[in-house]
């Protein structure tokens, strides 16, 4: 669909790849939720995956919104993702 829109496939990936950062660390499927949480409970004996997951939300918040500022930057100013890789086709 995005290269009926000119969008080359390298910025399709870009995009899939952003998602995916700005919502790994709030998976309860990342490999290092357990020793994510054996660390909080060596400090804080009540602690669970929701404080994990509370602590983590600002900074997915944060890295999400990094990121899209910076696509749309890339976008604007047209610069190319790589070798041979322009933003539009």
């Amino acid at each position: 669909m995005f290269m009926l829109l000119d969008f080359h496939p390298a910025f399709t990936q870009i995009a899939y790849r952003i998602g995916d950062s700005i919502t790994n660390p709030l998976s309860p499927m990342m490999p290092y939720m357990p020793l994510l949480l054996a660390t909080i409970q060596k400090y804080d004996k009540k602690a669970g995956i929701g404080t994990l997951m509370a602590n983590t939300l600002p900074y997915s918040v944060a890295i999400g919104i990094i990121w899209t500022v910076l696509i749309i930057v890339w976008y604007l100013l047209n610069l190319p993702l790589g070798p041979n890789s322009p933003v539009l086709l």
